[in-house]
C-alpha cells in the first residue's frame, strides 16, 4: 500500500471528512495539536517502520472520538486519506475505537477508558528488557484519571523508574472530582510539565524532556471546541 503525507494545514479539512461521530468532536479537536506534534516532531515511527522493533510507541488511551488520531495518521501517510470518508461503515477499517489489527500504525485497540497507561507501563518495561532505547507515549483524558487502574500504573511506573515512559494528559477541566494541586499532583514520583495544549513549540519542548530516573507526565491544557 502506497500513501502520501499531506500538509499540516490540511488537518482541519481531513477532520471534516470524518462524519457520524459528531458527539465526540470536542474530544477530537482537543487532541489534534498534541497528536500532530507527536507524529510530526517527536515519534521515531513512520509508515515504513510501523513494525520495527526499536520504534517509539504511541498508545491512545483517550479512545473516545478518535477522529483527530485518524486525521493525523492519514496526514502522515499511514493509510490513504480516502479511508476517512467511511468512519464506522460496514466495510470500514476505521471504527469508533481504533483497532490495531485493521489500522496501520495503531499500537493498541481502545475501548473502556483507564487501560492505556497500564498497557504503556507494560510496553515500556518490555522495551527496556529487550535493550531498546525506544520511548513510549500514552495520551489520556483528564476524567479518565478517576479510573483506579491508572493510579496503580502511576505508582508502578515511578517505582520501576520508567524514564522512557511519557504520559500526556489532555486537561479539559472535566475531571469528575477535584484534586488538590491539580492533575500533576496525581503523579507522585514523576517529572511533570504543564503546557498550553495548542502551542506546538511548547508541546514539543515538553515532550522532548526526559529525566533519566523518572517517568514524565505532560499536562496539556486545552479548551474544548464545539
Amino acid at each position: 500500500m502506497t500513501t502520501t503525507a499531506v500538509r499540516p494545514d490540511l488537518l482541519g479539512t481531513l477532520l471534516t471528512r470524518l462524519t457520524g461521530d459528531e458527539k465526540h468532536a470536542p474530544s477530537a479537536h482537543s487532541t489534534l495539536d498534541v497528536l500532530w506534534v507527536l507524529y510530526d516532531r517527536i515519534l521515531r515511527v513512520s509508515p515504513d517502520t510501523v513494525d520495527a522493533p526499536d520504534r517509539d510507541r504511541f498508545l491512545l488511551s483517550k479512545g473516545h472520538g478518535p477522529a483527530g488520531y485518524y486525521a493525523v495518521l492519514a496526514a502522515k501517510g499511514f493509510f490513504p486519506v480516502e479511508w476517512l470518508d467511511d468512519l464506522g461503515g460496514p466495510g470500514s477499517r476505521l471504527g469508533h475505537h481504533p483497532d490495531r489489527v485493521l489500522i496501520p500504525g495503531v499500537e493498541i485497540g481502545t475501548g473502556s477508558l483507564g487501560h492505556g497507561l497500564g498497557l504503556g507501563v507494560g510496553t515500556a518495561l518490555g522495551l527496556r528488557a529487550q535493550g531498546y532505547d525506544a520511548r513510549t507515549f500514552v495520551l489520556l483524558g483528564d476524567a479518565e484519571l478517576d479510573e483506579g487502574s491508572n493510579h496503580e500504573a502511576i505508582a508502578y511506573a515511578a517505582a520501576a523508574r520508567l524514564d522512557l515512559l511519557t504520559a500526556i494528559v489532555i486537561d479539559n477541566q472535566s475531571s469528575t472530582h477535584g484534586w488538590p494541586g491539580g492533575i500533576a499532583s496525581r503523579f507522585p514520583g514523576w517529572m511533570t510539565s504543564l503546557v498550553d495544549g495548542r502551542d506546538h513549540d511548547a508541546i514539543e519542548f515538553a515532550l522532548r524532556q526526559r529525566d533519566r530516573d523518572r517517568p514524565h507526565v505532560v499536562v496539556a491544557t486545552v479548551e474544548k471546541k464545539g
